[in-house]
C-alpha cells in the first residue's frame, strides 16, 4: 500500500534494531476465573485466552534487558554509540533508583550516555521512543535506546487480573541513513483523564471504569491518529499496518474500525490475545511483531496510550535495511511459541502475591 521511503525529508530518524521479550510462563485466563468465580460470560468478551507471567527470578528490568539485547543486535552498532537510555515502566523494581542506568550498564553504553527513567502509565515507553526520535533529529545524540517494560500489576480477583501480564520492547534510534524503518511523522494527544491510578505505597492499581473506554482509551487513539492524519494528508488506506495499545483483545479492533481500518491490518500486530496486556511493552510488542516481517516500502501506523491520559500516534516506512536484520535476533512469534503453563498457584508464587506473616 505505502510509497518508497524516497520522500522522507533529511533529519529525520528512524529504527536501527528492534527487540523484545516474554516470558515462558501462561497462566490461562480460565483459571483465574476458576479460582475467583468468574461466570464465562464475564471475561471471555476480553478476548485473552492466557497472560504472560515473569518467572521468579524475573523482573521488569531484566526483561528490559533482554528486549535491548535483542534490538542491539539488529541495530549493529557499538553500545558505546547509543547516548540516550529512556526505561519505561509502571512496575520498576525501585522506588527511587532508576532501571535505565542498570540496562545502560549491561549493554556496554556506559559512561557517556544519559539515562532517565519514564512514567506515563502503559505510554512512558513511547514516550522515551519520541524523545528519542526529537534526541538523535536533533543532533544531540548519534542512538538512543527506548524500553517498554512491565510486570503488571493487578489486585487479585480484579478484573484487571485477567489481563496484566508481563514483557518488554526495545528500540535502537537513529539518523534516517541506514534504519531499517523511518518515522516520518508523530502526533501526541494528552489530557488529564483520571481513568487508572495508583497511588503511593499502594500494592495495587484502581481504575474508574466509566472512564476506561470512551472519554481514555478511544478518544486519546482517536484524537491522536487523526491529528497525525490532519498534520500528514495521510488515509487509512496509505497503511499496511496499523497498532493499538492492547489492554485486552477486543479494544484494539473496535477503535481501528472506528478509524477505518480494517481488521487485516490490525491483526499482525495484535499479541494480547496470546499473552495479555503488557503495558508499556504492549503497542510496542506488536510494532516489533510487525517489523520481524515487515517488507520494505511498508508503511506502518502505531499508536500506544498510556492511562491519565495521552496517545502517540507514529507513521513509520519501512525500508530495505530491514530485510537482513529480521533473522538476527529472536522474533517475537519466538517467544510467543514457548509456552509453558502454569496454575494460579504457580503465579501468585512467581509474581509473590502471596504474604507470609512471621511464626510466633
Amino acid at each position: 500500500m505505502a510509497n518508497s521511503s524516497s520522500s522522507i525529508a533529511p533529519g529525520k530518524a528512524g529504527i536501527h534494531g528492534w527487540g523484545g521479550y516474554i516470558p515462558r510462563y501462561r497462566l490461562p485466563t480460565s483459571e483465574i476465573a476458576r479460582v475467583w468465580g468468574w461466570p464465562e460470560h464475564q471475561y471471555k468478551g476480553l478476548n485473552v485466552s492466557h497472560k504472560s507471567v515473569d518467572g521468579p527470578d524475573e523482573d521488569s528490568t531484566t526483561m528490559g534487558f533482554e528486549a535491548a539485547y535483542n534490538a542491539l543486535l539488529r541495530a549493529k552498532i557499538d553500545p558505546k554509540l547509543i547516548g540516550a537510555v529512556f526505561f519505561g515502566s509502571e512496575s520498576k523494581v525501585y522506588a527511587v533508583k532508576p532501571s535505565a542506568t542498570l540496562i545502560a550498564e549491561m549493554i556496554g553504553a556506559t559512561p557517556d550516555t544519559m539515562a532517565s527513567d519514564l512514567e506515563f502509565a502503559c505510554r512512558a515507553g513511547s514516550e522515551g521512543l519520541k524523545a528519542s526520535l526529537g534526541l538523535v533529529s536533533s543532533g544531540m545524540v548519534k542512538y538512543a535506546l527506548a524500553v517498554g517494560s512491565d510486570t503488571a500489576q493487578a489486585e487479585p480477583g480484579d478484573v484487571l487480573e485477567f489481563t496484566a501480564s508481563s514483557g518488554a520492547a526495545a528500540f535502537i534510534v537513529g539518523p534516517a541513513d541506514g534504519a531499517a524503518a523511518i518515522v516520518e511523522d508523530t502526533f501526541t494527544y494528552v489530557t488529564d483523564t483520571p481513568d487508572f491510578w495508583r497511588r503511593a505505597e499502594k500494592p495495587y492499581p484502581r481504575h474508574g471504569e466509566g472512564f476506561t473506554g470512551e472519554p481514555a482509551y478511544f478518544a486519546h487513539i482517536i484524537g491522536a491518529v487523526k491529528g497525525l492524519f490532519e498534520k500528514t494528508g495521510l488515509k487509512p488506506e496509505d497503511f499496511d499496518y496499523a497498532i493499538f495499545h492492547q489492554p485486552n483483545g477486543k479494544f484494539p479492533l473496535k477503535v481501528a474500525q472506528r478509524l477505518g481500518f480494517t481488521r487485516e491490518q490490525v491483526e499482525a500486530g495484535l499479541v494480547t490475545p496470546m499473552i495479555g496486556n503488557t503495558y508499556n511493552a504492549s503497542a510496542l510488542l506488536g510494532l516489533a511483531r510487525v517489523l520481524d516481517s515487515a517488507k520494505p516500502g511498508q508503511r506502518i501506523l502505531l499508536a500506544p496510550f498510556g492511562s491519565g491520559a495521552g496517545s502517540d500516534a507514529y507513521s513509520i516506512i519501512v525500508t530495505d535495511e530491514i530485510v537482513e536484520r529480521q533473522s538476527l535476533a529472536p522474533k517475537i512469534d519466538d517467544y510467543l511459541a514457548r509456552k509453558v503453563e502454569v496454575d494460579y498457584a504457580s503465579y501468585t508464587r512467581f509474581r509473590r502475591i502471596l504474604t507470609m506473616l512471621p511464626r510466633g
